[in-house]
């Protein structure tokens, strides 16, 4: 019993992942709504998803299509995606052809149509599809701005008054056209598609749902032959939850002991890590290794490779790791890919293998596999995914490629330093003559740590940790150096 004296709205699960979390815990009971937008984004395809996943034989649905597809044609090629349920036709779902109807022009009749099929099918979903052909057609025929608007009106009292949640699909270029539809409605849902160079993007806002908490913004969404697919912003964390982890905090090991003493005891949990430096380098190796040794100790982990992708049929232990379970990868092949949609694949994956190690390789392939137009606020997009990342208890890795000019010293090229409580630094040195590869800890926020230059090598048994680099007079493998190069590091216990 509801004892606040506050009406309680029930809300109903859309079926279409991502797309209850941006209404704000789902769709509206009873609620009036319209699915617009320009042709081919997707609305048929949305409607028809909500339709399977919310008709039931006790709430059935009623689909009146109108100067749009035949229900033959609209259904051959639905029946294509993954939501299509063959046996819900004809018992939770109804088809109903108003074409004849609308050819006339006469609002009155095609409202008599459609509550006649009401009352005699009792639907608890009623889904209009083009409902902008019903306006069309009524504007041929000479029927004014105030008829029409009456006629929704009527139509959306009605509606309510069957206790029937409403869905009119439609073809709108733009939402400043004054249409009275869109000020009756309880909700506009309104698709958009954007063609840049050779990427789509499809991206989806709610521009009104009454009651509804819902998350503002452009969310995007992918159509697969699982269906839509909405990916909403990763959520920003409360910043005490973000507070740097006290010294005596679990430090977790990163599979290279050296490097470990030299961060004071290995990476503190929950922290997030930047790898940065140029090709060749061995910020890949050094990802791998971090995942190979939380598997030693139990752990799963995610990685999102946009460079060299894991794969089983290599072999070696981290297809090995891929193949048990304990390594879950990330597609990241698909075209238009957007940070919002690779959050949200991480944070899935994290809370479906109960992850505690998560490695994106690298932010520079990141930055490229993204459609042109998030390129453009990647920094402000990174940020929130890191903050959503560290909020899930995750301990992130992330590489950054960075182009060696050997006495410059740089972290990322996109300015993302700040964003991460630890960096660790690989680069190379000249000496005699010889390219030699070196890493520092530059930063382990809160926490002690080295600021010593060692050379590392890479062999079969992954990155080898040598001895401290001594300055341009030290000596490197016992032969003094005369032509080594190379920068200091910043000194002082958790610096940065």
């Amino acid at each position: 019993m509801n004892t606040t004296g506050k009406a309680t709205i029930t809300r109903l699960r859309t079926g279409v992942q991502g797309l209850d979390e941006v209404l704000g815990g789902g769709l509206p009971e009873y609620s009036f709504n319209v699915i617009a937008g320009t042709p081919g984004c997707g609305k048929t395809t949305l409607a028809h998803q909500m339709m399977f996943a919310m008709a039931t034989p006790e709430r059935p649905a009623l689909y009146f299509t109108v100067l749009g597809e035949p229900p033959l044609k609209m259904l051959r090629y639905q029946q294509q995606f993954d939501f299509f349920e063959l046996d819900k036709l004809n018992r939770s779902i109804r088809f109903v052809n108003l074409a004849d109807d609308t050819a006339t022009g006469d609002l009155d009749k095609v409202l008599s149509r459609i509550v006649a099929e009401v009352e005699l099918r009792q639907p608890g979903l009623v889904f209009i599809d083009s409902f902008r052909s019903v306006v069309l057609a009524s504007q041929s025929q000479g029927h004014s701005f105030i008829s029409l608007q009456q006629f929704i009106q009527n139509l959306g009292v009605l509606m309510t008054s069957w206790q029937a949640t409403t869905f009119l699909i439609g073809e709108y270029f733009t939402d400043n056209d004054p249409n009275p539809i869109f000020t009756v409605a309880d909700g506009l849902i309104w698709l958009r598609q954007s063609v840049q160079r050779n990427s789509v993007v499809r991206k989806m806002e709610i521009m009104k749902m009454r009651g509804s908490p819902t998350q503002p913004g452009l969310h995007t969404f992918r159509i697969s032959t699982a269906g839509i697919h909405v990916f909403a912003p990763p959520h920003l964390v409360d910043p005490q939850r973000l507070a740097p982890v006290a010294d005596g905090s679990p430090r977790l090991k990163t599979g290279v002991p050296e490097l470990d003493e030299m961060m004071g005891g290995g990476l503190p949990a929950g922290y997030s890590l930047l790898v940065a430096g140029p090709s060749g380098s061995g910020k890949s190796i050094l990802a791998m290794a971090f995942l190979a040794e939380g598997a030693r100790h139990g752990e799963t982990g995610v990685i999102a490779a946009f460079e060299q992708r894991p794969n089983r049929s290599r072999g070696g232990l981290m297809a090995e790791l891929i193949e048990s379970g304990r390594v879950g990868v990330i597609d990241t092949r698909a075209a238009a890919l957007s940070v919002d949609e690779i959050a949200s694949l991480l944070i899935n994956e994290i809370h479906r293998l109960k992850a505690t190690r998560v490695v994106i390789d690298s932010l520079s392939g990141f930055e490229l596999a993204l459609a042109p137009t998030f390129r453009e606020d990647f920094r402000e997009s990174l940020s929130r995914m890191v903050a959503a990342l560290a909020s899930t208890g995750v301990t992130v890795l992330m590489t950054s490629e960075l182009e060696d000019r050997y006495a410059d010293l740089r972290f990322s090229p996109y300015g993302t330093a700040f964003l991460t409580d630890a960096i660790v630094l690989q680069r190379y040195v000249e000496v005699d003559s010889r390219l030699q590869r070196v890493m520092a800890v530059v930063k382990v926020r809160g926490s002690a740590h080295s600021n010593e230059l060692r050379s590392f090598t890479i062999n079969d048994q992954g990155i080898q940790v040598g001895g401290m680099l001594l300055g341009q007079e030290g000596l490197l493998g016992g032969a003094p150096s005369r032509n080594s190069s190379f920068p200091a590091a910043p000194t002082g216990p958790g610096h940065g």
